[in-house]
Formats: structure tokens, C-alpha cells, sequence
């Protein structure tokens, strides 16, 4: 198997494949934005808080790889990721519609990309190849944190297909 079609198999699995972990957008579907803002204590992230992390992250890379440094997110620090818009139903339901967007055109650019350019450097990162592992990654981790936060919740129970 060569290093794109295990990268997009990664991919996918951390957006809408199953694989070992639930996939993002299946555990967001049905989280309601009480469920999005709930958490356990205060020093913990509530999964909307997630989301816009990464989300941050995967609109950086984006808007590197496509030359639009004037419009990707800024933070003073990684802290400062996981900031919410004003907490409404409506920036919840743009958060997550955003996130979807963004990683889906990230699949995208992976999916044409030639064998060269996965390795050629993005301005202020590594290759795309080295940026989208690294990505799915750490997607990985923060949606094991996610689902952690839903069953939490008593949500997600029986979903999966497995």
C-alpha cells in the first residue's frame, strides 16, 4: 500500500469511516449544544472546545497549503485553540459544519495530490505528508477524548457497528 492511500484511509477514519475509534462526524451528529458546552470540570475541554481545536489546526494547514496566510486562524497560544465563538446553537451547528468542510477539502488536495507533492514543504510546515499524519493523529486523540466526553453524557451508547 503506498503512503497516500494509507494517509487517506487515516483520514477518513477520523471523519466518517469507522475503523477502531468512532469517526468525528458520526459521535457529532446527534450532540446537542448543551452536550457540545457540558463539562465535567472546569480544567477539562468540553467537546465544542474540541472541535474548535481542531478545527483550528486543520484550517491552518489548509489555508498554508492553498497560499491564504492572511485568512488562517491566529492563537497567542495553543491554549487559545480551544476558544468558542459566542456560545449559540448556531455558531455549534457552524463549528461543526466548518470542521466537515475543512477536513473534507484537506481529503480532497490529498486525493490529487501528486507523488512529489506530498512531500514538497508547505510555508511554516513540514510536507503535507508528514502535516496530515500528524493531523489524523492527533484527530485521533482528541475524538477519543470526544467520545469520552459523550458517553460521559450517556450519549453515543450503541452506535457502533462492532
Amino acid at each position: 500500500m503506498d503512503v497516500k492511500t494509507l494517509l487517506l484511509q487515516q483520514w477518513a477514519s477520523c471523519l466518517d469511516q469507522e475503523d477502531w475509534f468512532p469517526p468525528l462526524e458520526k459521535v457529532l451528529e446527534d450532540v446537542t449544544f448543551e452536550q457540545a458546552i457540558w463539562k465535567p470540570v472546569d480544567s477539562m475541554n468540553s467537546i465544542w472546545e474540541l472541535v474548535c481545536h481542531l478545527l483550528f489546526y486543520e484550517k491552518r494547514l489548509l489555508m498554508r497549503f492553498l497560499g491564504e496566510t492572511g485568512n488562517e486562524p491566529q492563537a497567542e497560544d495553543n491554549k487559545s485553540t480551544f476558544r468558542l465563538p459566542a456560545e449559540t446553537l448556531q455558531n455549534w451547528k457552524e463549528t461543526k459544519q466548518e470542521y466537515v468542510y475543512v477536513h473534507r477539502e484537506l481529503e480532497k488536495i490529498l486525493a490529487k495530490s501528486e507523488e512529489e507533492d506530498l512531500y514538497r514543504p508547505i510555508p511554516g510546515e513540514r510536507s503535507l505528508v508528514l502535516e496530515l499524519k500528524s493531523l489524523a493523529m492527533h484527530d485521533a486523540y482528541h475524538i477519543g477524548q470526544i467520545v469520552f466526553l459523550t458517553k460521559m453524557q450517556g450519549a453515543l451508547a450503541g452506535k457502533r457497528s462492532f
